[in-house]
Formats: C-alpha cells, structure tokens, sequence
C-alpha cells in the first residue's frame, strides 16, 4: 500500500525502477481534488510576489534575480521580462497598478499606459504589500509600515504615513474588517485602525516569526515558524485572543483560502516539507497535499475556476487545480 504522504524521491528525480511496484507517490499531489497543471521556469533565484491582474490573462512574477516575468497562465509563454537592477522582495497587483517592493523603493507600474513611478523611502528591503482603504502599504526589513495614498495625476502617490511599532522586520500584511494586520520578526502581531492609521492592539501568542496571514470568516489566522497556526477570534471587549492553536509537526510558512463549489473553505497551509497541505475548515481535517521540489513560499488563488499559483525557492511557479 503506498504512502500517500510521501512523493517518491527518485520519480521526481527521474529514475524510479520500481514504477508501479514503488511504495511512495509518483505524483505531485494525493487525493483526487487537487492536480498539477504546469510548471513555469524561467527565474534564476526565489520568486518572491505574483500577481494576476483581473481579466488580463497574465501572471506578473517577481524574483530575487531582480526581474518581473509577465507570462499567459494558460499557455506558460513568456511575453516579456522586466529588469529591475535590484531584488525584489515583494509584489502585488491593484487594479490597472502592479507594485514590485525592492530595498528602499516600491515601484509602480501602470499595466495600461506602462509609465512607471518610484516611491523612494530610506527603511529597507520591502516585504509585503496591501492596498486598502485606497492606500498602499508595505512593510519593510526596518519594522516599519509605509502607506501612500492618492495624489495628483503627475505624482499618483503621496506619502501618507510611516506607521512604527514593530522592533523586528515585518514579514506579511492583511486586511480584514476594516483593520490593517502585521505580523513580524518580533514574533507579535500588530492591529492598525485604518482611518487613523495607529496601533490599536498587539497580539502576543507566537513563539517565533509571525510568516502569513488569513482572514476567514469573523477570524483572523496566522502561522509561524513556531509550527502552529493560531485563530483569533473577537471577544466581546473587543480584543482579539486565541481561540484554537492546531499544531502542526513541521514549520509553517505560508496561509491561502478558497471556497469550494460546494461553499466548503479550504485551508492552504505551506510546511518547510516541500509540501502544501489542505484543511477543510473549522474542523481542520487534512483532504490531501501538494508536493514540490522546494518549500512553497506564497500561495495566491487564481480566478475562478479553481485556480492557484504557488512560488518556490528556485524560481519555480506551479500552477494547480482545486476541483
């Protein structure tokens, strides 16, 4: 009886003699919901951001080789590549603007017209991005939070704030019920209230780096390199405490969510094993895995359909199927 938790090393090296007879995987994935429909190459080092603008087409990727590849997720062709002379550490998509973080710059880039506009502060490799409440924000290697908002059409983007607080690097952003959520070296979580843009709450419950964020449903869910994923839920103060802490045997990396046609949510949860691991919430029961060369550093869902994109390590973008 084969493992189901386990991809056989030599298949994926491409020598297994035991074919059939192997008792480890030769597949990419266990269960019957979840299929590998491509794998793009093409980036010298970790991919870092991807992005899918809305009725594009495209798949916008950011690397530390210091390049954005614009590709068609359907075919995997490669139209065009996008030097940027520094490594990017993060990239996100908002409307007709793709944003690509690199140290000490956010560049803007209008998938439009293909003008460009840098917003230069001195605080750091950018690691994350969010836009809400029509402000972008970013978190940089320095602890601090910049946000810009909307300026004049010849300077779109004004600096608006620089939001302290953090005494480590802040890792991941998210938003949800009209608060700003941060996580962090510094193994703290903190709330910002985004019409003052203060801190309004710092969450203390992870024993290591604070690495993704989920919002789902009334709760906010976050994983660490601690190996446990805490759900935080509302009390009626106001604050915001743990509810349930599911351990997991592995370090985590990375959260995403999707519904499924049968409105269930699903639970992307990336473990330092080279493997995604898929949860059915609020039970936490494991319906399969996705494996890979690599540990899988972001998971970001794809139109609908279905579709999600994960990025890796060596430059690699796997495209999958949820059915």
């Amino acid at each position: 009886q084969k493992d189901q938790n386990k991809v056989c090393r030599y298949w994926v090296s491409g020598n297994c003699v035991k074919d059939s007879k192997c008792g480890f995987l030769h597949s990419w994935s266990s269960g019957d919901s979840l299929s590998v429909l491509a794998k793009l190459e093409g980036h010298e080092k970790a991919v870092t951001g991807i992005a899918l603008p809305v009725g594009t087409g495209k798949l916008y990727s950011g690397s530390l080789d210091g390049t954005v590849r614009i590709c068609d997720y359907h075919t995997g062709h490669c139209a065009r590549v996008i030097d940027q002379y520094d490594k990017i550490g993060s990239l996100i998509n908002e409307g007709r603007w793709v944003f690509v973080g690199m140290p000490s710059l956010v560049k803007a880039l209008n998938i439009e017209n293909s003008t460009e506009f840098s917003l230069e502060q001195p605080f750091g490799q950018v690691n994350d991005m969010v836009v809400a409440n029509d402000m972008l924000f970013a978190g940089t290697q320095d602890g601090v939070i910049l946000a810009w908002k909307g300026g004049s059409e010849a300077n779109p983007f004004q600096l608006a704030a620089s939001m302290n607080g953090h005494t480590g690097a802040v890792i991941c952003l998210t938003v949800g019920s009209k608060l700003l959520y941060s996580g962090s070296m510094d193994r703290t979580i903190r709330v910002w209230d985004l019409e003052t843009l203060h801190s309004i709450m710092t969450l203390h419950g992870h024993s290591d780096a604070v690495m993704s964020f989920l919002c789902w449903d009334k709760y906010l869910l976050s994983c660490s390199l601690d190996q446990t994923i805490k759900v935080w839920g509302a009390t009626e103060e106001g604050n915001l405490e743990v509810t349930i802490t599911p351990k997991e045997e592995h370090v985590l990396l990375a959260l995403s969510g999707l519904n499924d046609a049968e409105s269930k949510s699903i639970l992307f949860l990336s473990c330092n094993d080279n493997s995604v691991r898929l949860y059915e919430l609020p039970s936490f029961t494991e319906i399969c895995r996705l494996f890979s060369k690599q540990k899988v550093r972001e998971i970001q869902m794809g139109p609908p359909g279905g579709l999600f994109f994960t990025r890796g390590g060596t430059g690699m973008l796997t495209i999958g199927k949820w059915s």
